[in-house]
């Protein structure tokens, strides 16, 4: 089993070993044993708050293997509207929930609630259920990178 510590920038390693897809909420374990893509279990040690996202890199000590964190496709919600102010004054509401949310100039996304759908339609805007990569805020006082 291979134990990761660091978070390392891409462009200082070769390419990574291994890939690990995880869910948002999986994202957010700063300590915990999953198993990546090629059947490798691998045990999170980071710094406690740490929230990962798609695309960042760990290093495994002491070996140095290198492994790929990739958002795993999960169900969502998917919201749009006719014009922008539509868009803004849902995440208000959302944000007033605190709702784990993505941000786009197009669309917001959240994880599947019935309530909150119910009230996102009667704004008068669209949601689609799909399954797609969740890429939520991470807050502004968060320490770690954003996406």
């Amino acid at each position: 089993m291979l134990t990761l510590t660091a978070r390392i920038d891409p462009a200082s390693a070769a390419s990574p070993n291994l890939t690990l897809s995880l869910t948002a909420e999986q994202r957010t374990r700063s300590r915990h044993r999953f198993r990546t893509e090629e059947g490798e279990e691998v045990h999170l040690h980071l710094p406690r708050g740490t929230v990962l996202t798609d695309g960042d890199w760990l290093r495994s000590q002491p070996e140095g293997t290198i492994v790929k964190i990739i958002a795993k496709p999960e169900p969502v919600l998917t919201v749009t509207g006719k014009i922008p102010l539509d868009l803004l004054r849902a995440a208000y509401h959302l944000g007033n929930r605190h709702v784990a949310l993505e941000v786009t100039a197009s669309y917001l996304r959240l994880l599947p609630d019935s309530v909150l759908q119910t009230m996102i339609e009667q704004m008068g805007l669209d949601v689609q259920a799909s399954v797609q990569p969740f890429l939520p805020e991470t807050g502004a006082y968060h320490r770690d990178h954003a996406h």
